[in-house]
């Protein structure tokens, strides 16, 4: 006789799981990464589907990649987001896969001196450049995958393509270009801005060619500017960005740097050079309000230690832009620092502005925009007991310098305007450094993508 427990036996041992169609409708439902990563490990099956290149790009397009943490660019390596950071758990996953030392990419060739070092950061992909010493041009890349370890080496711009244009090359400003929609995940362009005295010159290169090319010109007088006034390198001693700091929105890249009242924009769709003035002047009403110096040559009158040069940064609101301005950026008794939003209308044209309230614990900079955020760095002033105060290049104090000073690193959030704080460093005291935000999906959710 068949005991009772028999049918429920077979009835088990004939379930079947669904299919991999109805599987990955169920995933995509889930709410986070972390949630989607911890399906994966269920079974064999959960974890094929899931990793699943195409099902994980139908779930980046629902669920956009978390902030893991931020890069340095001159040897600082990955500062993962801690805790009680959200992504923090997922970021110490990271930390544990990934190489951020980069050293499974290989120099070029022999007698390039110089180490790897990160000029930006996008799609989970890591561009690296390494320079000849005193040399602008001779500069070869590379863009590397951290995580699966892969990567690809691109040679230096062709001397032959630089020297055709016109006026001294001052300035060679490399950036990952975004994926387009119908673009190959795994392929990938390095643009390079090259900056002459007296034009701009968009380099090219396609990991589908491969080769370099030239794909935008255009005169600063044909833009309706001059060339800026004291255009520098990015490793100043100001802290001037020169114009290598870039933010991306939409397919576009705008840089406010060294004008402060009018952006530079190149549209990689487009492949196009254009300027946005100041048409509204918005620069000018936040010139006025308190806090702020009187003049674009002034921006920088006060730098703290461990801080860098404070910009306009852009963000995305669909076809919008919103324009992030650091106001009052040194705490006062009468006033807090503030960041004001200016928000583009639908007519292209007339610009709306509010602001965010900041804490007075800190003294802030701007690090850059990405994916919907603001990024800040922030410093205490009683790190030293005392303020310092720097007018151009005199110091007035006399307290003892410190070697090494606490920054810590925030992120503001467009559509909620809330201040979520990613991490801490220490940074040289003065300090000159960027900072790159590294948006991607922990293993085991990340693919290669080169």
């Amino acid at each position: 006789m068949d005991s009772p427990a028999a049918p429920i036996a077979e009835r088990r041992t004939n379930l079947s799981l669904p299919s991999d169609e109805i599987l990955e409708e169920i995933f995509l439902r889930l709410p986070t990464p972390e949630a989607l990563a911890c399906a994966s490990a269920v079974c064999a099956t959960f974890r094929r589907v899931i990793t699943d290149r195409l099902f994980l790009r139908r779930y980046r397009k629902l669920r956009p990649p978390p902030l893991l943490g931020l890069i340095s660019d001159r040897g600082g390596g990955f500062h993962p987001a801690q805790a009680p950071h959200p992504s923090a758990r997922l970021a110490r996953a990271l930390v544990d896969a990934a190489d951020f030392t980069y050293s499974f990419v290989p120099k070029p060739k022999e007698g390039w001196l110089s180490p790897w070092h990160p000029r930006d950061v996008r799609d989970g992909r890591v561009l690296l450049d390494c320079r000849v010493p005193g040399k602008t041009v001779r500069t070869a890349f590379a863009v590397c995958d951290p995580v699966s370890r892969r990567y690809v080496v691109v040679p230096p711009v062709p001397e032959e393509d630089t020297a055709v244009q016109d006026g001294r090359l001052t300035e060679l400003a490399p950036v990952l270009a975004p994926l387009g929609e119908d673009e190959d995940e795994r392929s990938f362009k390095v643009i390079c801005m090259a900056h002459y005295e007296t034009n701009l010159v968009a380099f090219v290169f396609s990991s589908v060619t491969p080769q370099w090319c030239i794909a935008a010109s255009r005169s600063w007088s044909s833009l309706g500017t001059g060339r800026p006034c004291g255009l520098r390198s990015s490793s100043d001693s100001d802290g001037c960005r020169g114009l290598s700091s870039f933010d991306c929105v939409g397919g576009c890249f705008y840089s406010a740097s060294p004008w402060m009242d009018k952006f530079l924009v190149l549209d990689t769709r487009r492949m196009e050079f254009s300027v946005i003035h100041d048409h509204d002047g918005v620069y000018k009403k936040l010139r006025n309000l308190r806090g702020l110096p009187s003049g674009p040559h002034h921006m920088h009158h006060r730098q703290r230690p461990g801080q860098t040069r404070s910009l306009p940064s852009v963000v995305g609101r669909g076809e919008a832009l919103e324009v992030f301005s650091l106001v009052r950026a040194h705490s006062s008794n009468v006033s807090p620092p503030c960041v004001y939003r200016s928000s583009q209308q639908s007519d292209g044209k007339c610009w709306q502005m509010d602001f965010v309230q900041l804490s007075r614990r800190y003294d802030y900079f701007t690090v850059g925009a990405a994916e919907g955020f603001l990024f800040l760095g922030a410093t205490k002033g009683d790190q030293m007991g005392q303020d310092l105060v720097v007018a151009h290049d005199d110091i007035y104090n006399e307290a003892p310098l410190l070697e090494t000073w606490d920054v810590d690193y925030f992120s503001l959030e467009l559509r909620s305007s809330k201040l979520k704080k990613i991490c801490m460093m220490k940074k040289p005291y003065f300090n000159h450094e960027r900072v790159h935000s590294y948006f991607g999906f922990p293993p085991p959710l990340s693919t290669p993508t080169i």
